[in-house]
This record gives structure tokens, sequence and C-alpha cells, in this order.
């Protein structure tokens, strides 16, 4: 039989006039010509632009913006600088009401098309003042050709670094920091990472601000532990930052873009840096995992607090429980509170701030969530609510598994990722569970991302 292959309905170098229905995770627009998907970097829904064609595959292809001919009515010009080159927004040029009403219709159309779940589906809970809200920062440090230190944010999809003075979404010590670090880099000695050629001593410098405290923490990652100029790194963070609380010293000498090593020394202050979400406090050291925008923390953890329903006699199981934000949150009002998590680090976090706190009612242990969950039943230890809040992969299927086999009688699935949400979610309305009603956060203003709640009863 003969090979018949359809070819794309456009080709490169095509100049085009198109709708633009949609947005993909990356943020581009959505074109279709003929059913064949273009993704156009820049554009917005409900636009109709003239583009230029880029790139064809057989499934889709690649355009960019000639001119557009219709804005979309929430079309705003992007007050970052650094927006068309950088990567940490990617919808800045977008209102924000108008990304709101994007990500509820995102979410909405990820559960009915992945999911096939019809629950409703609430308006994302957004922020009032949706800049300078993260309070943690990554900052990658190199030189330029010139052999001058740059320090900035990854361009889109590489490992180029856009050279910066501010960021309109981080804390006022970061900018300090990303301004001021890499003019004293030169007068100093201390020589940025190049990560091509492996040289230079200091590669990304992380800044952690706590919100209720104001308390701050400086962590230079470096590529050796011999750190010589380690007493001028010191000056150098106490000028830049006049409030700072913690200095350390992360070590890694792999040739990684992980950005963290096994090794972490202090330098000068604390250890730890010590924040509020709502009534209950945390220890957040260098490498402690704890969300980046608190504000938004609390909406998410109440939300997860209101789907539990907890009258005072309720034992609850917390899967993926880190360091144990979520259990302490529902240990306010629960009889007990069991969390499981795979890094044992995390759980010492989480034993140590129940201690912090003064709960009695927790009881935190590592591994696997899908053998550990079993046992306790075994061990008499049911529960009447379960709370997962996996990473962006979802639930490991061992453990939704676990889930459908126990059947505890509520689940409140906090999800960082809506498309493996609304897989997890059929998975477990196939198994008896009925999905009640979801609620996304935005956790991520100017970002394509959105946190959701779903919380579920047994049928």
């Amino acid at each position: 039989m003969e090979d018949v292959r359809m070819s794309a309905p456009v080709k490169k170098n095509d100049r085009l006039t198109v709708y633009i229905e949609d947005l993909t995770h990356d943020g581009n627009g959505v074109a279709k010509v003929d059913g064949y998907p273009l993704f156009i970097q820049g554009a917005l829904p409900n636009e109709t632009t003239e583009v230029h064609v880029l790139k064809t595959l057989k499934n889709y292809g690649f355009a960019k913006v000639i001119e557009i001919l219709k804005p979309s009515a929430d079309r705003v010009d992007a007050p970052c600088e650094y927006f068309a080159q950088c990567g940490g927004c990617q919808l800045q040029h977008l209102s924000y009401v108008g990304q709101l009403k994007w990500k509820e219709n995102m979410v909405r159309n990820v559960m009915q098309r992945i999911g096939k779940i019809n629950a409703p589906v609430l308006p994302v809970k957004g922020m009032e003042e949706p800049w300078h809200y993260r309070n943690k920062a990554q900052i990658p440090l190199s030189i330029n050709e010139a052999g001058q230190a740059i320090a900035g944010f990854y361009k889109t999809k590489t490992h180029s670094i856009v050279d910066m003075e501010r960021c309109l979404i981080q804390t006022g010590e970061a900018d300090a920091v990303l301004a001021g670090l890499k003019k004293e880099l030169a007068a100093s000695g201390i020589q940025p990472y190049n990560e091509l050629t492996h040289e230079g001593m200091l590669r990304h410098v992380v800044i952690r601000k706590a919100r209720a405290t104001g308390e701050v923490m400086v962590v230079l990652i470096t590529k050796k532990k011999k750190f010589p100029q380690k007493e001028t790194a010191v000056a150098i963070i106490k000028k830049l930052v006049p409030n700072i609380t913690s200095i350390i010293q992360n070590i890694n000498s792999a040739k990684t873009n992980v950005i963290f090593g096994d090794e972490t020394v202090n330098l000068w202050g604390k250890d730890v840096i010590i924040d509020t979400i709502g009534d209950v406090c945390f220890e957040i050291s260098a490498r402690s995992f704890y969300q980046v925008n608190p504000e938004q923390t609390e909406v998410l953890y109440k939300q997860a607090l209101d789907y539990a329903d907890l009258q005072g006699d309720e034992r609850v199981i917390d899967a993926y429980c880190g360091i144990g934000t979520i259990s302490l949150f529902l240990a306010q009002k629960a009889q007990a509170v069991m969390g499981v998590e795979i890094v044992p680090q995390a759980i010492e976090d989480a034993k140590r701030n129940a201690a912090l706190n003064g709960f009695t009612n927790t009881y935190f242990e590592a591994g696997p969530a899908e053998e550990v969950i079993p046992r306790w039943y075994k061990e008499g230890k049911e529960a009447d609510v379960l709370v997962v809040d996996p990473p962006r992969k979802g639930c490991d299927e061992a453990l939704l598994n676990t889930i459908l086999e126990q059947r505890p009688k509520r689940v409140v699935y906090v999800s960082c990722n809506p498309a493996t949400l609304a897989r997890d979610l059929r998975i477990l309305e196939d198994g008896g569970y009925q999905t009640q009603e979801i609620q996304p956060v935005d956790m991520f203003p100017h970002s394509t991302h959105c946190e959701a709640v779903a919380w579920l009863n047994l049928t």
C-alpha cells in the first residue's frame, strides 16, 4: 500500500493572520490553522495577530508575532524590563484579572479533558498585591565574555543568565544582593562559577526571608569547602542586607546544574530562620522545603483545613508531609495527625516544628507512603481523613491503590499540577470516591502555574 503522509498546512517563513485561542503551559499563544496548532510566544487569547512561521513539525509548529492586529482586552505592558528575556515570568503582559480568569478556565478544561471530572471548579483565589511575593530567590552567578561578573535568572529553557539588577516578584533583600554582589566580587577576589569550564568558586546565592519575623538567610553555594574569602563574603552580605540573620555556606563540587550540595556550614548567625503561617511557627534551614509565597500558602492550607472539615475527634494521615506544614495546620483541629514522607531530613524537621509549637497529637515517620500507611492500618491506626500534597508528577500509583484499599471517608488533595490532579481524581472516582469541589489558588502570579485543592468523599 502506498505510504501517504499528510503535510502541515503551513510551512516555514509563511506570514499568516491567525486568531489566538488559548495559552500553553509555557505561556505561548495557541492558534490553529486547519486544525494544525501554532505556538506563538507573546500572543494572548482572543487576539488576532499577524505571525511569521519559524518552524513546522508533523503535529505542530512555532511562529513569532509580527503585528497584533486586534489586542486582547486584558493585554497590558509588562512592567519588568527583563520580561522579554527572563524565563521567570510568562504572563506579565496579561492583566492580573486576566491571569486569574485564564487559570480558572485552564483548571476547568484540564479536569474535563484529562479526568472527565465534573465537580465544580471555583474562581481562583488570587492576591491583592501580586508583586514581591517570593520569600526565596535562587540566583545563579557567572562571568560574561568580557570576564565581568553577572547575576540574574535564566532565559527560558536555557542556562544562559539574564544579567539583572532587580526582580519584581522577589523581596527587596533579594534585589539588594542581586544588584550589589556582582559589583563587589571583583574587588573581593571571589570568582563567579563558570558552568561550562567548571572554574570559579561562587555558584549560586540563595536568599530566604521570613514574612512574619523579617528574618533573612543568605546561602552562598560554593564549588569547594575551602573558601579563603569567606570573611570578606560575610562582610559584603552584611553590608548589602542590614537585617541579615543567618549566613550559610553550602558546598557543591559536582558538575551539575543541581543547586545544592550535601554539606552545609554556618558562616555567621543562626542555623535557621523562623516564620509563621497562620498561628503555626516553622524553622527554616538552608535546604528546607517551604512554600515560596507565604501569603498564599496560608490561603492554600486554610482551604485544605476547610475541606478536611475536622470536628476534633478525627484521625488524619498526611502523605507527602514534608516538614509538617500542612500536618501542623491540621493538628490544630484534629484528634491526631500522622505524617509520612520519604525524605528522612524532612521528617526530622517536621518533628522539630511540632515540638516548637507544642503539638503532642502528631506522629511523623520516614518512608514510602504506600508502604507505611498500610502498616499503620494493620496496627489499628486508621484515618478518617487522608491529605495528599504530592510533587508535580502527582501521586504514586501505589499510593492511589493504598487509598482505594484503605478507603478513608474523606480525601483532601493539594496539587501543584492540574493535569496530574485530574488524572489522579479519575482513578479515585473510578475506585468509589466522588469529587465534591475544586478550589484553585494562585501561588505564582505572572506565571502559568496554578495550585488547586480538591475535596473527595467516599460514596
